[in-house]
């Protein structure tokens, strides 16, 4: 039984990472043969780098991405803190329905609905162009928003409720203690949440279709414009890189990871013995 589930499990990691491993190899082909290696070589790597329209796209995504991340986590975070501080429950789960629909909405209704929003509301206030930058990163953020909230919220549940009042029992504000003793606690969240959002804003094409306007595109619209003509192995040459950035991000998340959930188990045994020893001072002071 344990070897057949060792076997299951490498096949399925050989299913995984096969295309990928596939991609990278021809990203490396001399030639631009998709079924044959001719040899090694840096050629699409060097004509990456002189087609300037995927360099700029490459540019629009990124700061796209980042925006778009940055903006949801914060948005996120701020919602997270706010549903965790509700006592109803039924507002509480519709909450929680209302921000699982961004996620389970097809792209496509998704994409198409924000397009007419945009629209409506650039023709209202007069707008020569409802489709711009702009409205690309509201759409980007709007979906995003929930990967965040999905993150942050188990790490504000699995909180010790104690470890706030402790903090303003010791002379912190609640402003103060939320940013010093909170924010650490969920920051694992926060950079997780901040990372996946990151990756869905680089990786979306339908609703980035739907939303942008002339003068700015993405990587993927740039892609499948290609793909009306050809697909070079310059784009396997950009994939590869991609991809190594992504999987160096996440190795380095994952060590920073471990490093800071030592640190919170000190920060919060440290906490608790500061909270112990008011309680006994307090109690003390009455008896006297």
């Amino acid at each position: 039984m344990k070897h057949a589930s060792k076997i299951y499990t490498a096949l399925v990691m050989l299913f995984l990472f096969a295309p990928i491993a596939i991609l990278v190899v021809f990203s490396f082909n001399e030639a631009k043969s998709l079924s044959v290696f001719s040899g090694f070589s840096f050629h699409w790597y060097r004509e990456l780098l002189r087609d300037n329209e995927t360099l700029i796209s490459v540019r629009n995504t990124l700061l796209l991405a980042v925006s778009a991340a940055l903006i949801s986590t914060v948005m996120g975070t701020a919602a997270a803190v706010g549903m965790n501080s509700l006592r109803r429950k039924y507002l509480r789960a519709a909450l929680d329905s209302v921000t699982n629909i961004p996620m389970i909405n097809p792209d496509i209704i998704t994409g198409i609905s924000l397009m007419l929003m945009f629209v409506y509301v650039g023709r209202m206030f007069g707008m020569a162009t409802s489709l711009n930058f702009g409205t690309l990163l509201i759409a980007h953020a709007t979906f995003c928003l929930p990967y965040v909230i999905l993150q942050v919220l188990p790490k504000l549940q699995q909180m010790d409720k104690a470890l706030p009042e402790a903090a303003m029992d010791l002379g912190c504000t609640p402003l103060q203690a939320f940013l010093q003793v909170e924010v650490p606690e969920i920051m694992p969240g926060i950079i997780t949440g901040m990372i996946m959002a990151f990756t869905m804003s680089l990786d979306d094409f339908v609703i980035s279709y739907f939303t942008t306007g002339n003068g700015f595109q993405t990587l993927p619209i740039r892609i499948y414009n290609m793909t009306k003509k050809t697909v070079t192995p310059k784009m396997y040459a950009l994939a590869t890189i991609i991809f190594f950035v992504i999987l160096t991000m996440l190795l380095v998340t994952n060590l920073r990871g471990d490093e800071d959930s030592r640190e919170l188990k000190r920060r919060r045994r440290a906490a608790r013995a500061a909270a112990k020893t008011e309680k006994k001072l307090k109690k003390e002071g009455n008896e006297k």
